[in-house]
């Protein structure tokens, strides 16, 4: 492969980010930092390269092992770089958290049943 490629190229090609444009945008936010210091979405991105990325409240810190030549699918995406161990631990633990949150939470909805919810409603209190 070359010898380096587009840092926002590389976050959609590892799966980071949905689209490029994503990735483009997370880099100019500040969300995303390239061996320490913020980068712009065009800074180039070798093996060795370390990444901290932040997305929704979730944070990866990672090694750049591979510059893939096209996007993949995830399980090869996961392949392109080393993440610590720590900060997938982290990640983990608040995930867990997030989804103990929403169990624990009541189901909202919204005002009175329409005439589809009643048709259900009524289908599942009388079913045989």
């Amino acid at each position: 492969m070359s010898e380096g490629m587009r840092l926002d190229k590389w976050l959609w090609a590892a799966r980071f980010f949905k689209t490029r444009r994503l990735a483009a945008e997370a880099v100019q936010g500040g969300h995303v930092h390239l061996d320490g210091r913020r980068a712009k979405p065009g800074k180039t991105v070798r093996v060795g390269s370390r990444l901290h990325i932040r997305k929704n409240g979730l944070e990866w810190e990672i090694e750049v092992l591979e510059l893939p030549a096209q996007r993949r699918p995830a399980k090869e995406a996961a392949g392109y770089y080393r993440e610590e161990e720590a900060t997938r631990l982290r990640r983990q633990e608040i995930t867990a958290a997030r989804r103990a949150e929403r169990a624990a939470a009541p189901l909202r909805t919204e005002g009175r049943p329409n005439k589809r919810d009643r048709r259900l409603i009524h289908r599942f209190k009388h079913r045989e």
